[in-house]
Order: structure tokens, then sequence, then C-alpha cells
């Protein structure tokens, strides 16, 4: 029924995101959320930066679950994101550099 009315994408993005703690584990999911999920790409951001490299190194894992649980196809692409970051950059008159960090010794 969801075929024949044009709803594949949007059973897959509500089956990806309603199992996300199931799928990538309950430790993983406290830790790493989904941000979006277009053309089969599942993009995921990260609390930190250690974790954020854990995950890329487990994504072919967590690719084969994705096609294990949901079937083949529906997400073939994860890409992990780090924690936002802040920006050191203020007013029209900052200079290009290190920032900050190079007054400090």
């Amino acid at each position: 029924m969801s075929k024949s009315r044009g709803w594949n994408t949007q059973v897959a993005v509500g089956s990806v995101l309603g199992r996300w703690a199931d799928i990538i584990g309950e430790d993983n999911a406290k830790h790493c959320k989904p941000e979006s999920f277009e053309d089969t790409v599942v993009v995921m951001r990260c609390d930190t930066t250690a974790r954020a490299a854990q995950m890329r190194l487990l994504s072919h894992d967590i690719l084969k679950k994705f096609d294990a649980e949901l079937g083949p196809g529906i997400v073939t692409v994860l890409k992990v994101l780090g924690p936002n970051a802040p920006s050191w950059r203020h007013g029209m008159r900052s200079v290009a550099g290190r920032g900050p960090r190079d007054t400090y010794g």
C-alpha cells in the first residue's frame, strides 16, 4: 500500500528514526542523534569527537544492521559529525590565523 501511494521515503524515515536506539545500540543512541535522512544518507551528530571517531569506525557494521533491520538499500551512507565547535571569529576586524591560542605562549 505504501508503494502505491508513494510513501516509501516517509516510511523509511520513520522506521530509521523510530528504531534508532535498537539499530545503533542504547549506549550509542544516548550520545549520537540523527540529524537528517535524505536519499539513503543518514547524518548523525555525536556529542564528543571520541564518540564520533568510534561511530565512524563502526559505520560499516551499523550499515549492515540497517540492511538487516529495514531491508537493503534503505540506508547506504552513514555520515558521522562531531559536536558543534564555537566560533572564535567576532566582529569585522578579525585576523586570520590560529585565533586566541597564538598568544598563550
